[in-house]
């Protein structure tokens, strides 16, 4: 339930169908990427979808977002990209997650504070350009992996990242796949999982070394590259009008004066805000509402933002923010961001509406902890 006429609309169906082409594109196992609340979609059921449709495993960026999953009832596996302390591995053991070895201090650290690491997945990342985390010298991948084997861990998987997936120009990309093949080969040790390819490099850089590619954006409907693949946008977002007034020229909307009337004219106000993720750099964009384009007029505020209407309308009548006909990548360009960021920011004060099979199956509202259809 929700009490706010503000919510956003997602639709499992069309991650189906986006991992269905991802899958025939690659002809690799897939894993599906849910940081940030898989990018604000809703990490449970875009997990449980992701399984549904065949992916090997899910990924998330930390500890929390992995029990979040379980404390969801998600038992797959899930994969820990990012750092996960030194003494929470026992946690780690516990929920069967599995965890990165982003370096060779907090290899050290994690075997000198525990001597039996028993059915404890690892994956070891391999900083081949990026210098974000992850190992950067052979010999210490290789340490690595005889330090897991001794202390009786599971060396499953290897790993890098590529920086510049998304440039035209894929110089960056083959220096990093040539350096990952190298470390690789001098290993000699049978990785169940070798994975690289993120979304931009799914779709635009062709990887034969790997098994395995993590698919974030390019799940979600959209394209991080230039593609031919009919990709559907997962994620709507909507709100109402809750209340009309005519103002007249010469009359000033919002905080600090920002909008001066240059005549008579209508002015609704809707129930989101920057708070809500709605950033306040979206005053002078337009929306989409009742088959009209509608300006946003005045300073954004915490809570709420004004529009312009070019007739009356109703209170009550639906806006569209993000939509078919106001998608994420031109909010994205409008602001001069990527649309990784307008997704992940939208906040957990709006609820998320859930559709799979075509169906309404959840009403996710963490403000009410409450998950029920």
């Amino acid at each position: 339930m929700y009490y706010r006429d503000t919510y956003a609309k997602i639709d499992c169906d069309a991650i189906a169908h986006n991992l269905s082409l991802l899958k025939k594109q690659s002809s690799k196992a897939l894993i599906a990427v849910l940081k940030a609340n898989a990018y604000g979609h809703n990490d449970y059921w875009t997990a449980r979808t992701a399984m549904e449709s065949g992916c090997c495993m899910v990924a998330v960026s930390s500890l929390d977002e992995a029990l979040s999953l379980r404390k969801q009832g998600f038992y797959d596996q899930i994969l820990i990209l990012g750092h996960i302390r030194p003494q929470d591995i026992p946690i780690a053991i516990e929920q069967r997650v599995s965890v990165s070895v982003i370096s060779a201090e907090w290899l050290n650290q994690v075997v000198a504070s525990y001597s039996d690491l028993r059915k404890l997945i690892f994956h070891i990342k391999v900083d081949t350009g990026m210098n974000r985390i992850g190992l950067k010298k052979i010999e210490d991948v290789h340490r690595a992996i005889d330090l897991i084997l001794d202390h009786n861990g599971i060396p499953e998987g290897i790993f890098t990242h590529y920086a510049c997936a998304d440039s035209e120009s894929k110089e960056m990309c083959e220096q990093q796949f040539y350096t990952f093949k190298e470390i690789i080969s001098a290993c000699e040790y049978p990785f169940k999982w070798v994975h690289a390819e993120n979304s931009a490099a799914l779709l635009s850089y062709e990887d034969t070394l790997t098994n395995a590619a993590r698919c974030g954006l390019a799940m979600y409907g959209i394209s991080p590259v230039k593609s031919d693949l009919d990709l559907h946008p997962a994620l709507s977002l909507f709100t109402h009008i809750t209340c009309v007034k005519r103002i007249k020229k010469g009359e000033y909307v919002g905080y600090g004066d920002a909008f001066q009337a240059k005549e008579d004219c209508i002015i609704a106000t809707l129930p989101i805000g920057y708070a809500d993720g709605f950033l306040r750099t979206n005053q002078g964009r337009f929306l989409y509402c009742s088959h009209e384009w509608i300006e946003v007029v005045g300073r954004i505020c915490m809570d709420q933002c004004m529009v312009k209407l070019p007739y009356m309308l109703p209170v009550g009548t639906p806006v569209e923010i993000i939509s078919k006909h106001c998608p994420v990548t031109q909010m994205a360009k409008d602001l001069n961001t990527i649309p990784y960021e307008i997704l992940c920011i939208l906040s957990d004060r709006i609820p998320r509406k859930i559709y799979y099979h075509q169906q309404e199956v959840a009403i996710i509202n963490n403000r009410l902890h409450d998950q029920n259809p």
